[in-house]
């Protein structure tokens, strides 16, 4: 545990852990505890995967996740090659009776000054409103994806984003709308307060990327959120153990096999401190055949086999089988 973490005995943090996982697969409601050590009430765990073959994968099948997150640019319907990209998925995942998480993106385009344009509101608008009439059936959606992030064009337009998700959120009632989802570095506070200046209170939820809490074994980023945002529900929208990353990141990770199994661990603790959060989404299912990847946190190898991180959520599935 890092210095940040409670100090608690080794007995009580299992507790916290069986807690947050019992929840997050049977869906059932979980009792509160006293402050931020509440358990958690994770209601659904999902998976974030781009391919559409997860939902033909014996071992995805052996999981019961009924819940995958995908990304796509906010454009996406304008172009037929990524227009039909996202049929195929999503086609897939509701013959497979997998509920998707749609969240959006900058724009497809080679061309760099299209990728940092953030489109007006209007423009915004007009596109999601595509996608719902296209897709009427996906219900969750993700506003912005990593949108404090700058290699995204809204890293300096939060209030851009909150505008946005009001939009969503009046154009799709019912849905359950990701306001800001943001990764868990130092830009995360002072954007999520932007952003609050001009989004909706109601019915919020926080999305959260938690890589680093969760690869170096600290709980300071997940516990800042939850701070600065007080209520509303938190989905881990993204998170997981990394294997080997080639991205040229500053920020630096462990990674192995064995690390990101840990890692997976750290996550469910990281899920027990707050009864607020609700989700969560291990990214990602499997890394290409074809070549290799930039960043690798799958639960399988290459070759389709379950890693150890695989091993250490199947081992949590069965353990609840057998409490209930």
């Amino acid at each position: 545990m890092s210095r940040n973490a409670p100090r608690t005995s080794r007995r009580a943090r299992a507790l916290l852990i069986l807690a947050a996982v019992t929840v997050a697969f049977a869906g059932l409601p979980a009792g509160a505890g006293a402050g931020q050590q509440a358990s958690a009430s994770v209601s659904a765990i999902g998976i974030g995967e781009q391919s559409p073959q997860i939902f033909s994968n014996p071992y995805f099948t052996a999981l019961g996740v009924k819940r995958v997150r995908y990304i796509t640019a906010w454009d996406s319907l304008q172009h037929k090659w990524s227009r039909d990209m996202l049929d195929e998925y999503l086609f897939a995942a509701r013959a497979a009776g997998v509920e998707v998480l749609l969240g959006f993106g900058h724009a497809r385009s080679a061309k760099r000054n299209v990728r940092r344009r953030v489109p007006s509101v209007k423009a915004f608008t007009r596109a999601f409103l595509e996608y719902r009439q296209r897709y009427p059936w996906v219900k969750d959606w993700v506003t912005w994806n990593e949108a404090n992030h700058c290699g995204e064009p809204t890293c300096h337009k939060a209030r851009r984003v909150a505008r946005f998700y009001n939009s969503m959120r009046h154009n799709c009632p019912g849905c359950r709308v990701v306001g800001a989802d943001v990764l868990d570095t130092p830009t995360m506070g002072p954007w999520i307060r932007e952003f609050k200046r001009t989004a909706r209170k109601d019915k919020m939820i926080w999305g959260l990327h938690n890589y680093i809490d969760a690869n170096r074994f600290r709980t300071s980023g997940t516990r800042e959120l939850l701070g600065v945002t007080r209520r509303g529900q938190v989905w881990f929208t993204e998170t997981g153990g990394l294997v080997v990353r080639r991205n040229r990141s500053k920020i630096a990770f462990p990674g192995s096999e064995r690390h990101a199994a840990a890692a997976t661990r750290q996550v469910f603790r990281l899920a027990a401190l707050s009864s607020r959060v609700r989700r969560i989404y291990l990214y990602h299912w499997q890394p290409p055949a074809s070549a290799l990847p930039t960043w690798d946190s799958a639960l399988l190898d290459r070759r389709g086999r379950p890693r150890a991180a695989y091993r250490v959520l199947k081992a949590q599935i069965r353990r609840q089988t057998r409490l209930g």
